[in-house]
C-alpha cells in the first residue's frame, strides 16, 4: 500500500468529472480501493470541508461526508514536518509537511509547479504509474 496525501484540487476533480477513466477519478477509485491509505491532519479535512462545499462545484452533501469520513477512518492522521522549502501559496504548505512526516509517502497533486520538484509530489497520472509498479 502506498501513502499519500491526496490535494484538495485532485477531490474536486474527481468529483465533479464525467469521465470516470480520468487520471483523478482513478486515484480516487485507488483510495476506495484501499491501494492507497490517505494521509491528514486537522487542516487538510477543514480545507477539503471548505472547498467541496463551494457552491461552483456542486458536490452532492453525501459525497462530501461520505469522502471525508474514508480518509479519516481509513487514512493516517499525521502530523506536520517543517520544511524551509519553498511554497508560493501557504495553503499549500500543509498538504506538503504531511506528505513528509512519512518516508516514501506521496503527495498527489494536480498543480505540481505550486511545490517543490521533489520525487515525493507527483501528479495523478504519475501516482497512477507508481501504483501500477508497484503491484507488478
Amino acid at each position: 500500500m502506498i501513502h499519500a496525501v491526496i490535494d484538495t484540487n485532485v477531490l474536486v476533480s474527481a468529483f465533479i468529472t464525467k469521465n470516470r477513466d480520468s487520471s483523478t477519478a482513478k486515484v480516487w477509485g485507488a483510495v476506495l480501493n484501499y491501494d492507497i491509505i490517505p494521509m491528514y491532519n486537522e487542516e487538510i479535512i477543514e480545507e477539503y470541508k471548505d472547498v467541496l462545499h463551494r457552491q461552483k462545484f456542486n458536490i452532492p452533501e453525501q459525497l462530501i461526508k461520505d469522502a471525508i469520513n474514508h480518509i479519516m477512518v481509513n487514512g493516517v492522521r499525521s502530523e506536520r514536518v517543517l520544511s524551509d522549502d519553498f511554497i508560493p501559496d501557504p495553503k499549500d504548505v500543509v498538504f506538503y509537511e504531511v506528505a513528509m512526516s512519512k518516508d516514501d509517502a506521496y503527495l498527489v497533486t494536480g498543480n505540481t509547479k505550486h511545490f517543490p520538484k521533489k520525487p515525493i509530489v507527483v501528479t495523478p497520472a504519475e501516482m497512477l504509474e507508481i501504483l501500477r509498479a508497484e503491484n507488478q
